[in-house]
């Protein structure tokens, strides 16, 4: 019976291992221009930095998060520093040197206003 347990754990700790090592480090998702789609430069971004108006722009697409800050899953001030700016390296890292999850990603849509431009 230990022996089933220790085999069992080890398995374990090798799966997650091996999931963290084999997590892809996504980029952020990047501009697909569409005609419709509005322009918008950092600038332009920086005007929205409260958590009543919050923009941020991440991978040369700008997103209007400010009906998700209340919902995000970790507290909005997270997401609040961010507000205004180009936030790439902190979707692509949590600040912290992990991705978001692909669930993340699917949400990215729903908040898209337009497209980044120099």
């Amino acid at each position: 019976m230990r022996n089933l347990f220790l085999i069992s754990t080890l398995a374990f700790w090798l799966a997650v291992g091996g999931l963290w090592v084999a997590a892809p480090d996504r980029p952020p998702p990047v501009a697909d221009p569409s005609p419709r789609d509005e322009t918008y430069g950092l600038a332009e971004v920086a005007r929205h930095a409260t958590q009543e108006d919050c923009w941020m722009a991440i991978g040369g697409i700008v997103y209007d998060f400010t009906t998700y800050l209340p919902v995000h899953p970790a507290s909005p001030a997270l997401m609040l520093a961010w507000c205004g700016k180009e936030a790439s390296e902190a979707y692509r890292t949590k600040t912290r040197g992990r991705p978001h999850s692909p669930y993340a990603d699917t949400l990215l849509p729903r908040y898209r206003i337009g497209v980044l431009v120099p």
